[in-house]
């Protein structure tokens, strides 16, 4: 009889998430469980909407003050959490609300804890660096991308380091998520397809992530514990999703069974990496993204089916099974798995992701730079499938800088 593998299963999750159309409406009594003064973390397009009074008169109504800041900048740099936590100051709030998108749920994340532990951003670097609970939580999405309503990470841009820095602590994780697709419906259609491209790459990341040996310290030591049983449910419903709906939505953002799809597959994808982790595509956006002030989705996608082609060597089984889940064939794993990383790109390509990190904006003498820089995430890079040096990160920098794939087939 052969040795199996030992089952191994990790999940760290908000307490209540509510999805589907008209959750929002559960917000004004959700919140009144956990706190009575909120501070409301978003930005001045979404405190513009109708929907947006609506939830706050919602609040109201159930005995929650309110607060709003929406002063959220894109990316989040430092000089937006300081101006949210000047405005909460003196405040009171005993919980905070971040309703939008990824920076204003990360903002809500960051806020609460200078809130509750006071402090400079730059104190909280890393993982495990939060002290301990924070302010009561609730994340309201209304992209379909980031999953940060479920993640025990938040993303900062430190311009003074010319940096984004991760912030990585299970006391991040939202007490209530609540996902409404109807409030996605406004995404424009490059918004709607970098976030769900970003939401695919985190599954597919998750998926294929570095397992770990068992060990029971694993959760204590290590805030993203890589590949196990739990994370890869979420992360194949992501990637089944994403598969089914992203270009309808894309092509038309009305489509509320799409937009109901894509919520669900951004949703599961953050379970997914919230406990499994990211890795390779990730630690190269974060140099990129500062080079070439484009959007998270549309940098981690540009460069996934470059790391997936380096990946490959590694995870040929993962990418095969994740082939079958989306109906794709091939005579055997190996077949498959090449396959799926041409119907990611093909995917990418019907939703107008840029092709490669030139398309992208980035410049030919920064390649090396991006490779170099990527090293730095080092909660990324021990996640990888395939082990990270200098020269591995320069092979995929050029392979994407080019669009040249093929180069990856013998790297």
């Amino acid at each position: 009889m052969t040795d199996i593998a030992p089952m191994f299963g990790a999940l760290r999750l908000p307490r209540s998430i509510l999805f589907g159309r008209g959750q929002r409406a559960a917000l004004g009594s959700a919140t009144a469980r956990v706190g009575r003064r909120a501070l409301i973390c978003t930005d001045e397009r979404q405190a513009a909407q109708p929907e947006f009074a609506a939830m706050v008169d919602d609040l109201t109504a159930h005995g929650v003050e309110t607060r709003v800041f929406d002063g959220t900048i894109p990316d989040l740099p430092l000089r937006s959490i300081d101006a949210c936590v000047a405005q909460g100051s003196g405040y009171g709030a005993d919980v905070v609300i971040g309703i939008g998108g990824g920076s204003s749920l990360d903002l809500a994340k960051v806020v609460a804890v200078l809130l509750t532990h006071g402090g400079s951003v730059r104190d909280y670097y890393g993982e495990f660096a939060v002290p301990g609970p924070v302010i009561p939580l609730v994340a309201v999405p209304t992209t379909s991308g980031t999953g940060s309503e479920a993640t025990p990470v938040a993303v900062v841009a430190d311009e003074e380091r010319g940096a984004k820095v991760g912030i990585a602590s299970p006391h991040l994780i939202a007490q209530i998520a609540i996902c409404d697709p109807e409030l996605t419906v406004t995404c424009p259609p490059g918004l709607t397809a970098f976030s769900g491209a970003d939401a695919l790459t985190h599954a597919v990341e998750a998926y294929t992530t570095l397992a770990r040996p068992v060990d029971a310290m694993l959760t204590e030591e290590h805030v993203f514990v890589g590949k196990n049983m739990l994370s890869d449910h979420f992360a194949k419903l992501a990637v089944t999703n994403i598969f089914r709906y992203l270009e309808r939505a894309f092509v038309d953002g009305s489509d509320m069974e799409a937009r109901e799809g894509v919520m669900l597959a951004s949703l599961a994808a953050g379970c997914a990496f919230g406990t499994a982790g990211t890795a390779a595509a990730h630690a190269l956006q974060y140099p990129v993204g500062n080079l070439t002030h484009t959007a998270h989705g549309q940098g981690v996608a540009t460069l996934l089916p470059f790391v997936m082609q380096f990946n490959r060597p590694a995870c040929t089984d993962g990418f095969a099974e994740l082939a079958e889940l989306v109906g794709i064939g091939g005579a055997t794993a190996a077949d498959r798995s090449q396959s799926f990383i041409e119907a990611v790109a093909e995917l990418f390509a019907k939703i107008e992701i840029p092709p490669s990190l030139e398309a992208l904006g980035l410049r030919a003498d920064q390649q090396d730079y991006v490779a170099e820089y990527s090293l730095n995430a080092a909660r990324l890079i021990k996640n990888n499938p395939r082990p990270l040096d200098l020269a591995a990160m320069q092979t995929i920098t050029r392979a994407a800088f080019a669009g040249d794939r093929a180069s990856l087939h013998a790297a």
